[in-house]
């Protein structure tokens, strides 16, 4: 149905845009979409008990110290240290303090009445030890210098 010399040949044999033949398209799903739908899947299946969302902080997990009344986190990115004060029992409304510093800088804090945690506090720690403390109503707890 096609001549060489006239173009698409028509069903009348005639040839010419009048009795041209359009090819007939095929509709494929993209490859794209195939690969990302299971990615997508496993997002949402995904366990939320293994990320770290009541820190607020980003970086790794330095250093953490239990007391009776609940903890004090500390984490490391490379350049930065944070610190969270998080309660073992959330709920009531308490005193919750949580202090960073880094050494030779200004101790930054965050106290205050609150249900779950004090913080996130965050300091700029590139090469520099930092100490950091925590407390919820009486009981409070400090690292020392740490992350040298």
């Amino acid at each position: 149905m096609f001549d060489r010399t006239a173009g698409p040949v028509g069903p009348d044999g005639a040839a010419g845009p009048a009795g041209a033949v359009k090819p007939m398209r095929r509709r494929r799903l993209p490859l794209v979409g195939l690969l990302v739908l299971p990615l997508l899947g496993g997002l949402v299946l995904a366990d939320p008990g293994t990320a770290q969302a009541a820190s607020g902080c980003s970086g790794r997990p330095a250093k953490t110290v239990e007391f009776s009344t609940g903890e004090l986190r500390v984490y490391k990115s490379r350049a930065h240290a944070c610190a969270v004060t998080v309660a073992k029992k959330p709920g009531k409304r308490r005193t919750m303090s949580v202090t960073l510093q880094a050494r030779g800088g200004r101790a930054v804090s965050d106290k205050g009445s609150y249900t779950k945690m004090a913080g996130p506090v965050t300091v700029n720690a590139l090469n520099r030890c930092v100490r950091a403390t925590g407390g919820i109503g009486k009981k409070s707890v400090s690292t020392g210098w740490i992350l040298c």
